[in-house]
């Protein structure tokens, strides 16, 4: 599961992270992801999110000081299911080792990953969980070939993949286009039909059509068996988020 789940803005009344908190972990709980990853969350809220889940841990740092400064990119992990054998963070920039802003982009962005081990089977697979830039267009085109360059680097085994997050990009777009020269958009090769709205980014509009998609699940040497955009509400028809997460369940 990818869920971008709203950074706490103290200036939010309508929308904020306090009243929506409990129905986003009840979320989490009702679908039950093996393996999640979130964008915009401060480490008070990666914290929530990890406290409220005990058999979860997660790991990730904040892109504006690599420790807990920042927006975290985390990946969220059922730590009875799973076990890290090496995770690390780099920044979507021309110096990805360094704190530091890429091309265009109006501000640091990051890709957190992890390679896990299922404790069953002893099958380890890689997890990239990332954020592109909302702004800057060229950023968004480096960084999807930097990350692509990354995986490959990383992943020298060829080992399954996942590469998931909030890419503020549509499907017809150049840098989504690319990364599925190399790697399977989840909703292309999905088993069962894809379910849920087109769109995953509703601005927590309750009325507003749901067809801008910008959120997604793309793998490698992975096959998909649903892909799903989860349109869940709170009680008073209100969105959780401003986007909807994504869920997906694989074999591999």
């Amino acid at each position: 599961m990818t869920y971008n789940i709203k950074y706490d803005n103290k200036k939010d009344t309508v929308n904020n992270w306090n009243d929506r908190k409990a129905s986003l972990v009840r979320l989490i709980r009702h679908y039950e992801p093996s393996i999640f990853g979130t964008q915009e969350a401060l480490h008070h809220q990666v914290k929530y999110i990890d406290e409220e889940l005990p058999d979860f841990s997660f790991i990730g740092v904040g892109r504006d000081d690599g420790k807990q400064k920042g927006e975290y990119s985390s990946i969220h992990y059922n730590h009875t299911k799973y076990k890290v054998l090496s995770s690390n963070t780099f920044w979507l920039s021309k110096t990805p080792n360094k704190i530091s802003v890429g091309w265009d982009a109006s501000m640091e962005r990051i890709c957190t990953y992890g390679l896990f081990e299922e404790l069953e089977t002893s099958n380890t697979f890689y997890v990239f969980n990332t954020h592109f830039d909302h702004r800057g267009k060229k950023a968004r085109e480096k960084s999807a070939k930097l990350i692509l360059k990354k995986i490959k680097k990383i992943n020298s085994s060829n080992l399954p993949v996942i590469l998931m997050g909030d890419f503020n990009l549509n499907p017809v777009e150049k840098p989504i286009k690319s990364i599925k020269k190399v790697m399977v958009d989840g909703l292309d090769a999905t088993q069962k039909p894809f379910y849920g709205p087109s769109g995953t980014f509703n601005g927590f509009n309750p009325t507003m059509k749901l067809d801008n998609r910008i959120d997604y699940i793309f793998v490698k040497n992975i096959k998909v068996k649903s892909y799903t955009h989860i349109d869940d509400r709170m009680e008073n028809n209100k969105h959780i988020s401003d986007h909807l997460p994504v869920l997906i369940h694989i074999e591999y």
